[in-house]
C-alpha cells in the first residue's frame, strides 16, 4: 500500500504529500468532526461538506459556497477550500492535477459508479482547468472490499448495462469458500476495481493510480462501516486542498 502508517487518524499517500502545498487524507473513526474541523482550521483551510446523494451531481468551486451544496463531487483550483467526501464502505477518490493545480474529491458508491461520476469528475475537471488524465493523480481511499459487499442482480445489471465489464462482479454460488444460505441471485462487487477500470478507460497512467486496497471498511475495525453498523450516524472525513500558502 502506498500510504503511510497510521499514526494519526487519517491515511496520507506519499506520491501526494510530494506535491507542493496539497492537503489531503482519509480519515479513520478515531477522527470526530469536530477533531476534523480543528484540522481544517489550524490549516487555514475552509471546509467544503456536502449532502452526499448516492448522484453523479458535482459541484466546481470558484469561492466557498454560501450554503450547503448537495452532490457527490467537488473540483476547484483555488488554493485555501478544503475539499470534504464523508464514507462509511463508499469508495473515497481524491484527484490532482500538479501541472494545472486543480483538485476533486469524489464520493464513489455503487449508484454513483454506475452512473460514472468518477469518469465525470475527471472530464469536467478538464473541461474547467485543462486537466488530462496522464497528468492527474488519483488516490483511492479505504472502501468495503468485494468479499463482503453482496448486491442483487438488479446492481449487476445496471452496472453491466452501464457498460462495466463483468469481472468487477462475481457471482456469490461460484466463491467455493463461501457458504451461505439463500445465495442464489447475490453478487459481490469490486467498487475499487470498477473505478480502477473507469481510470483505465480515460488513460490514467498505471502508477498514477494510487491505491490504499486492499483495506476493508467492513473488516478493519479502525474504521467505520456502515454494513457493519448500519445504526451509527458517523462517516469518516476525506478530504483534499490547496493550501493558500501553496507554491
Amino acid at each position: 500500500m502506498d500510504v503511510t502508517e497510521r499514526q494519526c487518524p487519517y491515511l496520507t499517500v506519499p506520491r501526494l504529500q510530494s506535491v507542493p502545498g496539497l492537503v489531503h487524507g482519509f480519515g479513520d473513526a478515531r477522527w470526530s468532526e469536530a477533531d476534523f474541523l480543528a484540522f481544517a482550521e489550524a490549516h487555514g483551510m475552509k471546509p467544503v461538506i456536502m449532502r452526499q446523494l448516492h448522484s453523479d451531481v458535482l459541484h466546481k468551486l470558484e469561492a466557498a459556497p454560501d450554503k450547503k451544496l448537495e452532490g457527490d463531487a467537488l473540483l476547484t483550483n483555488v488554493p485555501g477550500l478544503l475539499l470534504v467526501i464523508r464514507t462509511a464502505d463508499c469508495l473515497p477518490v481524491l484527484l490532482v492535477d500538479p501541472e494545472n493545480k486543480a483538485v476533486a474529491a469524489v464520493h464513489c458508491g455503487w449508484r454513483g459508479t454506475e452512473k460514472r461520476i468518477l469518469e465525470k469528475a475527471v472530464r469536467a475537471m478538464g473541461e474547467a482547468y485543462g486537466s488530462k488524465p496522464p497528468g492527474i493523480l488519483a488516490a483511492l481511499g479505504p472502501c468495503i472490499g468485494a468479499a463482503c459487499y453482496e448486491v442483487g442482480a438488479e446492481v449487476r445489471k445496471a452496472f453491466l448495462e452501464a457498460g462495466f465489464p463483468e469481472s468487477i462482479l462475481v457471482e456469490r454460488g461460484h466463491l467455493p469458500a463461501i457458504r451461505i444460505p439463500n445465495y442464489q441471485g447475490k453478487y459481490l462487487l469490486d467498487l475499487r476495481a470498477a473505478n480502477i477500470w473507469l481510470l483505465g478507460q480515460l488513460g490514467f497512467r498505471k502508477t498514477f493510480i494510487l491505491n490504499t486496497g486492499p483495506v476493508c471498511t467492513h473488516c478493519e475495525p479502525r474504521l467505520l462501516s456502515y454494513r457493519r453498523h448500519p445504526a451509527n450516524p458517523r462517516r469518516m472525513y476525506n478530504f483534499i486542498g490547496l493550501e493558500a500558502s501553496g507554491k
